[in-house]
């Protein structure tokens, strides 16, 4: 009987199979022709990438590219088993996603990935207290809601204000949740916003270059895009937009790091 391993399908199962047999590399042939800096069906500059480190995959993955499930790069980190994403219908070489990348040492940021049809969710009114974030995370997490991006503020009288990103199509689930938990949670109010976007940065290049957010801020700025929210890690900047900027973000730091150049291999 054959069968594929659950989600991230047969992705997942070629990089399992492949550490099983203690395979030195796994090709992945798929439609979507090797890895880009963003995805060329918005940005008509993106480039292909000839190579990319585990980490960098993750993130993307993670973030909304749709190249590779993310558990299929996480199979491949934990049994170190290098990749190679290439084109089902043509005969060229790929993306190879490896430990560390040797190939397009000097770009600081390697891709951009986004997604739409994100809501914000703020919980007003919440009673400040050493247990706030755990108890209102928790009751989320037994509701197998994703959060994604969080926002906490204080004010002066004591109270407690959460934001956080769902996708939208969770939002319904969410305040009903939220809703249902009044009492434990003890907030006044539940306010949202829809029609958002999260557009990333990703490269492991913003470890030893500082600066690389607030590059990120000032073209958006510059562009007259609001950002809402910001996450940050070692090797990426989240940010939440408007929707309707999404792509112009996209276009804008594409261009103002300059992905569309090519860089020599090392």
């Amino acid at each position: 009987e054959i069968t594929t391993l659950g989600r991230g399908g047969s992705d997942t199962t070629a990089v399992a199979l492949a550490a099983a047999l203690k395979a030195d590399k796994c090709d992945i042939y798929t439609a979507v022709p090797e890895v880009f800096t963003t995805d060329p069906r918005y940005v008509k500059t993106a480039r292909k990438l000839a190579g990319i480190s585990y980490d960098e995959m993750l993130e993307l993955a993670n973030l909304g590219a749709g190249v590779l499930h993310p558990r299929a790069v996480e199979f491949s980190i934990n049994y170190q088993v290098p990749l190679e994403v290439r084109s089902s219908t043509e005969k060229e070489a790929g993306t190879l996603i490896e430990e560390e990348s040797s190939m397009e040492q000097n770009l600081i940021v390697r891709g951009i990935a986004f997604e739409d049809q994100i809501t914000r969710v703020t919980v007003c009114g919440l009673a400040s207290g050493l247990t706030t974030l755990s108890t209102i995370f928790t009751t989320l997490a037994k509701q197998n809601i994703n959060v994604d991006i969080i926002i906490q503020s204080v004010t002066s009288t004591s109270q407690t204000s959460i934001s956080f990103s769902v996708k939208t199509e969770d939002l319904k689930r969410t305040v009903e949740v939220l809703e249902e938990y009044k009492d434990a949670l003890d907030y006044e109010q539940i306010e949202t916003e829809n029609r958002l976007a999260k557009v990333s940065i990703v490269g492991s290049g913003m470890i030893s270059n500082p600066g690389v957010a607030a590059e990120m801020f000032a073209v958006l700025a510059e562009k007259n895009i609001q950002v809402k929210m910001v996450s940050t890690s070692e090797i990426k900047v989240s940010t939440v937009v408007n929707e309707g900027d999404m792509v112009k973000a996209v276009e804008a730091l594409h261009d103002a790091f300059e992905l569309s150049k090519q860089t020599a291999v090392i």
